[in-house]
């Protein structure tokens, strides 16, 4: 029988993809989309494998005679040319991830603000409660334990 693999590792990276917040699928423009691809595909162990394995065949193929023998001189130009491409797209996906950590942010914030409306509205309906029953109204000390972010009021 074959393992379940790890719930987290499973839900974790396309959880931001559900977000209300974020932008996705057809939101995204096609050079977010390709950003995402490759920086998923670059930062995999079938890359890594994958290149290794490639490396292996190219020089094991141009051991003693081929088209690129022993210093393999081609084989370190498009490696260097792979590896400027390389930390283009990793600035663009970085850059990707940095605007999804902005909505996120602000996506909280919003919720954040909003929530802590309410519970002033409810403190306001608790301490109308209290003047209509006839009884004391809540000094604030009572409410010491809410959570209660500050923002445009």
């Amino acid at each position: 029988m074959r393992p379940r693999p790890h719930p987290r590792r499973r839900i974790l990276p396309s959880v931001w993809q559900r977000h209300p917040a974020v932008r996705s699928g057809d939101q995204l423009t096609l050079g977010e989309r390709a950003a995402d691809r490759l920086r998923n595909g670059m930062g995999s162990w079938t890359f890594v494998f994958g290149s290794l394995l490639f490396l292996t065949g190219w020089m094991l193929g141009n051991r003693s005679s081929g088209f690129d023998p022993y210093p393999f001189i081609l084989l370190n130009l498009v490696l260097s040319c792979l590896a400027a491409m390389q930390g283009a797209i990793l600035l663009i996906a970085a850059k990707r991830a940095d605007s999804i950590s902005s909505e996120l942010a602000a996506h909280d914030y919003a919720a954040d603000v909003e929530s802590a409306a309410t519970v002033r509205e409810v403190r306001a309906l608790v301490r109308a409660l209290h003047r209509h029953a006839g009884a004391p109204p809540p000094s604030d000390g009572d409410y010491d334990d809410a959570v209660v972010v500050t923002g445009p009021r």
